[in-house]
């Protein structure tokens, strides 16, 4: 197993670096990428050219909470349940359709960290179990909607 690093700050701009990442991609035949921490807005030619093929994990119950603090939201909201989502990635900031979720209770004495960390238990059982589904061909998408075969 190898890994590589293509860094951003190598490539001028979003477009030059997505194309660059691209490149890279195909070049070693990637046939899905996982984000997880990936803090940089994709541009729209590369999330096309990846439909169906670009994951991402977010630490909330999408469509509630996108983008950053996703667990001080939930504690400033009072929400009773925050969670975790897999989702495929789109052109919006995690709008894309749904692959799994799991809820996890917010307890009275949470803190931003606390629920982050029991967050981070169920999304590192159910991102592996996105991407095995992925590879088993079992992923559906119809529009929004995805559905397990």
């Amino acid at each position: 197993m190898s890994s590589l690093f293509v860094n951003p700050k190598d490539h001028g701009d979003r477009a030059a670096y997505d194309a660059v990442l691209t490149k890279t991609l195909e070049h070693h035949e990637v046939g899905l990428v996982c984000l997880a921490g990936f803090m940089r807005i994709l541009s729209p030619v590369f999330v096309r050219a990846w439909q169906g093929r670009l994951m991402n994990i977010h630490p909330s119950l999408l469509p509630a909470f996108p983008g950053l603090h996703a667990q001080r939201q939930a504690l400033d909201h009072g929400v009773r349940i925050a969670g975790a989502t897999v989702h495929f990635v789109d052109e919006g900031v995690d709008t894309g359709p749904i692959v799994l979720q799991a809820a996890v209770p917010v307890e009275a004495t949470d803190t931003e960290e606390t629920l982050a960390a029991r967050i981070l238990i169920e999304e590192h059982r159910i991102y592996p179990e996105a991407v095995r589904l992925f590879a088993e061909g079992r992923l559906h998408v119809t529009g929004r909607q995805v559905s397990i075969r």
